[in-house]
């Protein structure tokens, strides 16, 4: 990419040369526009693993190895694991939420979104997925690909995105990058992978460390062969037109600005957007909400920057539809929309697993800790969450005093409590239940399964063996971890509700 731009000046400037100087100053202006055009490149990516296999930290190291940060004083203020920021996310040491930020490397702008690693976020992983390019598969040099692993992966490979796998944490004593690359390429072949994507690049790095390398035993001490494996590997955007009426911009994500209020995130597949000008949000089969953009940004850095306009390709952050939801499309409203493009399908995300009660707390000690007591504060506050949280259902039931609010799993939906706890909401919660549903084609009742895998010491095999027995589990695969440390790896596909407990009863 970069070289195309050398190449185009090179050319424009032989030719430059040799025309007379009545011609020198509007060539040297047309080559400057090229220049100019070809530089602001950008990429968007997501990176993507199981968890705890090292995103957060990779990401921590590409934003300082990219100027994001003053000087190693601001560096070391930010800490570690910048973009975790929340509280919870610090303290339970995962990503819950997918966030975004952009930084510049060789003249190139790459739009990064760091997702969450643990299944019962995997919406956020649907969600982001709508934004980008290509993808980062960060995987563990020890453990190699994991079930989460399996699950993002599927996600980014249906979309046709290609994939650049990064083996992190090759500093490990135990690491077997090779074995990895391998496990990875099964992986790849088993969900049924392109020729195209099979054919997929593997960068080795220490995110802790801030080092990379095409070769384990060869790595350079930057993260300069992870950027450049990023600007050959994952595909440019592919944009049919910039036309201002065949404006596209999927909205993926919601964020809330004191100021400015209700502001949604989306990227532009087709067409350009400029502040102030009229525009509609649109799904298919819905009735279009039309408004005025007040503010136009990009994301630069760890933040966003106000810009007057913007084309397809790049990321943006938009205010001044109070009403904006995730899964619109933001199209024009020039002319009364005669010209608009058609809308682009909603986000479309895995149903719900788990579905627990919350409602107004009628026990004894109610109103002793919490100030948001009635069932009114707690309904709005569910149903604002909604605006963000893709993979949350939330439902009225026979009680005026109690909500069905269903997720990904019972992490998912204890995170949402823990944060109206300290929001100071007061609740009465239900216990989990498993959410079963009818096959349309067989008829036959369904319930989700999960897929478990435990790494053990070898005389412990047996116990956990029974363990998932009496839970339901169906044996998968049982042997040595390859790594030799007398550890045995079982994997057992479990359902849900054994998960739960393993005296769960069916809820009807």
């Amino acid at each position: 990419m970069i070289n195309t731009v050398y190449a185009k000046e090179r050319v424009y400037y032989f030719i430059l040369l040799s025309l007379s100087s009545h011609y020198f100053v509007p060539t040297l202006i047309f080559i400057e526009r090229i220049f100019i055009f070809y530089v602001y490149f950008c990429s968007n990516i997501a990176v993507i693993a199981h968890v705890d296999h090292g995103k957060t930290t990779l990401v921590d190291a590409l934003l300082r190895q990219t100027n994001v940060f003053r000087d190693e004083a601001q560096a070391d203020e930010a800490g570690v694991r910048v973009m975790d920021s929340e509280d919870q996310e610090r303290e339970r040491g995962i990503t819950i939420l997918a966030k975004n930020l952009a930084v510049m490397r060789d003249g190139v702008k790459i739009n990064i979104m760091d997702t969450p690693g643990h299944a019962d976020f995997g919406g956020e992983v649907e969600r982001v997925l709508n934004m980008c390019d290509g993808v980062l598969l960060v995987v563990d040099s020890v453990e190699g690909p994991k079930p989460q692993t399996r699950f993002v992966l599927d996600k980014a490979l249906r979309r046709g995105m290609k994939v650049l796998v990064v083996v992190n944490k090759v500093d490990r004593p135990a690491a077997r990058p090779d074995y990895v690359v391998d496990k990875v390429f099964d992986l790849m072949m088993e969900l049924g992978a392109s020729d195209d994507q099979i054919d997929f690049t593997t960068v080795f790095a220490s995110g802790l460390n801030g080092i990379s390398g095409l070769d384990p035993e060869d790595m350079a001490t930057d993260m300069k062969p992870l950027f450049e494996a990023i600007k050959t590997s994952i595909d440019a955007p592919v944009v049919d037109t910039t036309e201002g009426n065949n404006l596209q911009c999927l909205v993926s994500n919601i964020d809330y600005d004191n100021f400015k209020g209700k502001m949604g995130i989306a990227r532009i597949t087709n067409g350009s957007i400029k502040a102030g000008q009229p525009v509609a949000l649109a799904q298919p089969g819905k009735p279009k909400k039309t408004g005025r953009l007040t503010s136009l940004f990009v994301f630069d850095n760890l933040g966003k920057r106000e810009v007057e306009s913007a084309s397809a390709g790049e990321i943006i952050m938009f205010s001044g539809l109070d009403d904006v939801e995730i899964g619109d499309t933001l199209i024009t409203n020039e002319g009364g929309g005669a010209n608009a493009a058609e809308p682009l399908p909603p986000i479309a995300v895995e149903l719900p697993t788990v579905r627990m009660t919350l409602g107004v707390n009628k026990s004894p000690l109610a109103g002793r800790e919490g100030k948001f007591l009635t069932s009114r504060m707690i309904r709005d506050r569910l149903f604002k969450e909604l605006d963000r949280n893709v993979a949350l259902k939330v439902e009225e039931t026979e009680s005026a005093d109690k909500y069905a609010v269903s997720g990904r799993g019972q992490l998912h939906l204890t995170v949402l409590i823990e944060t109206m706890r300290r929001e100071g909401f007061e609740l009465e919660v239900g216990p989990p239940v498993v959410i079963y549903k009818t096959n349309e084609e067989t008829g036959k009742e369904e319930e989700p399964f999960e897929m478990v895998e435990v790494r053990v010491p070898e005389e412990y095999c047996g116990s956990v063996i029974d363990l998932f027995n009496n839970r339901n589990g169906e044996l998968q695969d049982m042997g040595l971890d390859d790594n030799g440390e007398s550890m045995s790896v079982v994997k057992y596909l479990i359902p849900t509700r054994g998960m739960v407990s393993r005296h769960y009863i069916h809820p009807e």
